[in-house]
């Protein structure tokens, strides 16, 4: 079976971003306080056009939070290490509604993160210009 339609531009498409992120630096009564991680993941989110369906979260004993959030775009997590000040972040959106390097960003300055390393990986088919030949693509 063959799908030869195009989506809406932005909606469906079989193409996102997935940031890949790590912060250091952040005060670490931050990183152990889950309802302040949630609000600021949502927070950063919605600010960046993602829709949330949901969100999950835990707290860990002795310390460190895990957050989850379900978008309509695809999702989001964060993971905290209070105990060195750090935490992981992972953002990956389909289409084009959504900014996940914004999210990122929003995220790192309200946790006012000293250090951070964020890299983007392109996944999918991204949609290209009539007559445009993707890098590596069969003519």
């Amino acid at each position: 079976m063959s799908y030869d339609g195009a989506p809406d531009p932005g909606v469906g498409q079989f193409a996102g971003r997935h940031v890949l992120a790590e912060f250091d630096g952040i005060d670490p009564s931050l990183l152990d306080d889950l309802g302040f991680l949630r609000d600021t993941l949502e927070g950063a989110l919605r600010a960046a056009g993602a829709t949330i369906c949901d969100v999950v979260s835990k707290r860990f004993e002795p310390q460190g939070v895990t957050v989850l959030a379900l978008l309509s775009e695809s999702h989001a997590s964060i993971h905290t290490y209070p105990e060195i000040g750090s935490m992981f972040v992972d953002i990956f959106t389909c289409g084009e509604t959504a900014d996940p390097e914004l999210a990122a960003e929003l995220l790192r300055d309200r946790l006012g993160a000293a250090d951070a390393r964020i890299s983007t990986v392109l996944r999918g088919h991204p949609v290209q210009a009539p007559g445009v030949r993707a890098a590596g693509s069969a003519a």
